[in-house]
């Protein structure tokens, strides 16, 4: 009867201690999903200010947080590189627009200056 008692009560108290493991280690998982959940909002917090940053017309911001959206970070990461292209490949050429005349009144004048040498 003895033997029986205490079979029961270590059951008990092992079926306890299982449960307790379990209880922490779901604890530990929802403190891990907590972390990335944090990690994540952050991330697209920070995504949303380059967003503003990086994009010119708000049809830009749109498409840009439409991707986010939809598609996901890196396509939206992916997205803004190519805006950045975009605007670094246009401000080379009016870059370019603005110093070709001055190159080409150089040459004009250096033709005129030469010619009023003879």
């Amino acid at each position: 009867m003895t033997f029986t008692l205490d079979n029961r009560s270590q059951n008990k108290e092992s079926s306890l201690t299982k449960a307790l493991r379990q209880i922490q280690q779901l604890n530990s998982k929802i403190q891990e999903l907590e972390q990335q959940h944090q990690d994540y909002v952050q991330k697209q917090q920070n995504l949303i200010g380059a967003i503003a940053e990086i994009c010119i017309s708000p049809i830009q911001e749109v498409q840009a947080l439409r991707i986010l959206i939809y598609r996901g970070e890196t396509a939206c990461r992916q997205y803004l590189r190519s805006v950045l292209v975009k605007q670094s490949q246009a401000s080379k050429m009016t870059t370019g627009q603005i110093k070709k005349p001055t190159s080409i009144k150089r040459a004009k004048n250096q033709g005129f200056l030469q010619n009023s040498k003879k």
